[in-house]
């Protein structure tokens, strides 16, 4: 459910970035910081259950596992972790597939923030606003440069990349806490949904979502 509202919050935040609307796009970046931390938060109930009370009713899990989640990959494309290979886990037709092929063509919350950026007069190179929005985001020196000047001289929008980066640092939180959570219930057993459990979920450790906003912090 949190999810959900998440995907929604999103894509009105999406919006309010290309439209260049400052107040809303802050208020709605806090609606999201907060049910983040909510998510976060209820992986402490979930750790209450020892190993041997989780695995009493995960058979009848099925398919609710998050490496089976089309909503979860959803808000992962929304915010840039694009994986086409994603798609196969789900079959052609089904609404779940249908909705990430939506996902992956469309921009994303960092195309939009650039387009943001770009028209607050700041020196977004146009290749990164005509990039291939099915790809994952990648460093760009020429969008650091940009977010330098960002933080140098317009508060408001640095304000904006400083929620992103509370975002970008919240979503890290939460794939910490779940890979812990996995860690003391199931071990080292496979997932759910076929994957390597809490092997496969390391993977996914560490990997910031908008990498040129940490990568400018050396030269601020």
């Amino acid at each position: 459910l949190w999810f959900k509202q998440m995907l929604h919050e999103l894509d009105y935040l999406k919006r309010l970035l290309v439209a260049r609307d400052t107040p809303r796009s802050l208020h709605t970046l806090k609606r999201l910081l907060t049910i983040l931390k909510v998510n976060v938060a209820q992986i402490d109930i979930l750790e209450t259950m020892t190993p041997l009370e989780f695995l009493s009713f995960r058979a009848r899990l099925e398919s609710g596992s998050g490496f089976q989640s089309f909503q979860f990959r959803e808000f992962e494309f929304v915010l840039g972790a694009k994986k086409p290979a994603a798609l196969d886990r789900y079959p052609a037709g089904s609404p779940g597939r249908a909705r990430l092929e939506r996902r992956l063509a469309e921009p994303t919350l960092w195309d939009a923030f650039l387009r943001y950026l770009n028209g607050a007069g700041h020196a977004v190179p146009a290749a990164e606003l005509e990039r291939d929005v099915t790809q994952p985001i990648a460093e760009s020196p020429g969008v650091q440069a940009a977010l330098l000047g960002v933080y140098r001289s317009d508060p408001a929008a640095s304000t904006i990349c400083e929620r992103l980066v509370d975002l970008d640092e919240g979503v890290q939180e939460w794939r910490y806490r779940h890979v812990k959570m996995v860690q003391r219930t199931i071990g080292t057993r496979r997932g759910t949904g076929g994957s390597e459990g809490a092997a496969y979920l390391m993977t996914t450790l560490n990997r910031p979502l908008f990498p040129d906003l940490w990568a400018i912090r050396t030269e601020l």
